[in-house]
C-alpha cells in the first residue's frame, strides 16, 4: 500500500497540481491586493468616495450587506481578467515557430524535377 501511495504521489500530475495550488494561493494574494489596494479605491474615488464593503440596507432587524456582494463580484471579475491576461501572455511566449520542412535528399529532388518535366511535356 505504501508503494502504491509513493507511486501515486510521485506521479508528475500530482506534483504539478501541488505546485499549482501553492502558486495559485500566492497569486490570489497578489490579485486581492491589486483589487483592494488599487482598483477599489479608484472606483470609490470615481463614484464619490464610496467604499463598497460598507454599503448595506437595514430591513427590520436584518442587515443586508450588498456592498460585500458587490465587492465579491468585482473581485471575481478582476481575478478572471488577471488570469486571462496571464494565460494570454504565457500562450504568446509558447507560440510555436513554424519549422521549415527538412530539405529532401538529392535523389528525391532529382526525381521530383523529372516528374515535373514529364508533366510539362504532357501538358504541351
Amino acid at each position: 500500500m505504501l508503494r502504491e501511495l509513493r507511486q501515486f504521489v510521485l506521479r508528475g500530475n500530482i506534483l504539478d497540481l501541488a505546485v499549482a495550488v501553492v502558486i495559485g494561493g500566492a497569486f490570489i494574494a497578489i490579485v486581492n491586493s491589486l483589487i483592494n489596494d488599487i482598483v477599489m479605491p479608484l472606483i470609490g474615488l470615481i463614484l464619490g468616495g464610496i467604499d463598497f464593503t460598507s454599503l448595506s440596507v437595514t430591513a427590520g432587524s436584518a442587515v443586508i450587506a450588498y456592498g460585500n456582494f458587490l465587492q465579491a463580484i468585482v473581485n471575481f471579475l478582476m481575478i478572471g481578467l488577471v488570469l486571462f491576461l496571464v494565460v494570454r501572455a504565457v500562450n504568446r511566449l509558447h507560440t510555436k515557430q513554424e519549422v521549415a520542412p527538412p530539405e529532401p535528399p538529392a535523389q528525391e529532388r532529382l526525381l521530383t524535377e523529372i516528374r515535373d518535366l514529364l508533366r510539362e511535356g504532357r501538358a504541351q
